[in-house]
């Protein structure tokens, strides 16, 4: 702040990151390892998925073992809070146990509030790490893919992947850790339930499982919508791109209107999938919102059916402990939608990453000095992988140092192929290409 008010700032005053959240040591140590393990196509995404985890394993346990103490700090309240209320009946055990009891509640709501903190910090930390891992890679993969996945994989397509697929998968850790800290404070929370109004907990659990059963074909239903969603983003992705890199073209034949009419329908849609996936969402945090309210009144009810006594320990650790519930409960919706979009931007990305990539012995090279910098002998080439359908045959070319050379020819005859054939970006089916320097 004090150099900037004394002059603008620039690059070189603005400090480095740190080198394990540079986005350069982060790729590296992610192909190093991605390298080391032995491809299969068929299982792309779960080696994609654990060389991620592996290249972050340290990372991952200790954001755990920071929500596992928040998890158990929070569910630790209704307990002190129980005991804390016998204290208060006369009932406590020993001299100064409120006393006791207080400061071990004051204790308790320190360590969730540091460990969430530390849990949440070290997670979006990872995701970042990982996120710009992924940028890395995918630019890197996009320089070396060959022409038949450059078809499938457009550049909006590519963007999607760097602006969508990467954050999605960055948030992943966070959720990761939310999956299993749900469970297991559900569990303890019951537990505790059980302890203070016997067996109505049944009923709990009962409306619990229920309203998790009820929302599983829709799971799979809002996993369907999302693959789809992001499918048809690609394809408006991509016509809103070339659109915009040939809107010349389109200004000079007059081919607005043509096109607007294309990408409007391509937001339909779009739109009719982002819909679909929205109100099943929708429904989702419905039932998983007023589930609460149902679980409370079926554990009241229960225990006026077989009559349970209760008294104030008793209600108000239920009534503590039924907000313990009600927190998973309703990140249940929100969980489940971060895993499906995050399994979806893993399959996405892990099929790019797969990508056929350009042969790199389709030209050879040698050292600068010699008469002929660049050398054809009967080659062949063709964009396409069958060998059948050749786009460049029996080319033969010498190119002498310093010479100026015009390459001439109709529109598609082939003049961009053969400079792309140079550069060694075009696969060769026969003969022998030779370039020297760069």
């Amino acid at each position: 702040m004090k150099m900037g008010y004394k002059k603008p700032l620039e690059d070189k005053d603005m400090p480095l990151l740190g080198a394990t959240d540079r986005a350069h040591n982060q790729y590296s140590m992610f192909m190093e390892k991605l390298n080391g393990k032995k491809q299969s196509p068929s299982h792309g995404t779960p080696l994609f998925f654990w060389t991620i985890v592996s290249c972050h394993r340290h990372a991952i346990l200790v954001s755990g073992f920071f929500a596992l103490l928040k998890v158990l700090t929070v569910t630790a309240g209704p307990i002190i809070l129980k005991a804390f209320i016998n204290v208060s009946l006369g009932k406590g055990t020993f001299k100064h146990e409120g006393y006791v009891l207080a400061a071990l509640l004051f204790v308790c709501k320190c360590c969730e509030s540091l460990s969430q903190r530390q849990w949440y910090f070290r997670t979006r930390r990872l995701g970042l790490q990982v996120r710009s891992l992924l940028s890395a890679a995918i630019y890197k993969k996009q320089q070396k893919l060959s022409n038949a996945a450059k078809m499938k994989h457009s550049s909006g397509n590519i963007m999607n992947y760097v602006i969508v697929d990467a954050y999605r998968i960055g948030e992943s850790p966070y959720w990761f850790h939310q999956t299993w800290t749900t469970s297991v404070q559900l569990c303890i929370s019951l537990a505790i339930l059980y302890n203070a109004v016997g067996a109505a907990m049944i009923s709990s659990l009962v409306v619990i499982v229920l309203t998790v059963l009820s929302n599983v074909p829709l799971a799979r239903l809002q996993h369907k919508s999302k693959s789809k969603l992001m499918e048809a983003q690609d394809v408006r992705l991509k016509a809103m791109s070339e659109s915009l890199v040939h809107m010349k073209v389109l200004k000079l034949y007059a081919w607005e209107s043509h096109f607007k009419k294309v990408i409007e329908g391509l937001r339909k849609v779009e739109y009719k999938w982002l819909s679909a996936f929205q109100l099943r969402r929708a429904y989702n945090i419905f039932m998983f919102w007023s589930s609460p309210v149902l679980v409370s009144a079926a554990t009241f009810l229960t225990c006026y059916l077989l009559e349970i006594p209760l008294d104030a320990s008793s209600v108000f650790t239920f009534m503590a402990t039924l907000h313990l519930v009600q927190d998973p409960i309703r990140l249940v919706p929100e969980v489940i939608a971060a895993v499906i979009q995050a399994k979806v931007a893993f399959i996405r990305i892990s099929k790019f990453l797969d990508a056929p990539e350009l042969n790199g012995q389709v030209r050879k090279k040698y050292y600068v000095g010699i008469d002929y910098p660049i050398a054809m002998n009967s080659c062949s080439f063709s964009w396409e992988e069958s060998t059948s359908k050749q786009t460049l045959k029996n080319i033969n070319l010498i190119v002498k140092g310093g010479e100026k050379i015009a390459i001439c020819g109709e529109v598609g005859s082939g003049k961009s192929t053969l400079l792309a054939a140079v550069l060694g970006e075009v696969p060769k089916i026969e003969g022998m290409v030779k370039s020297a320097g760069k």
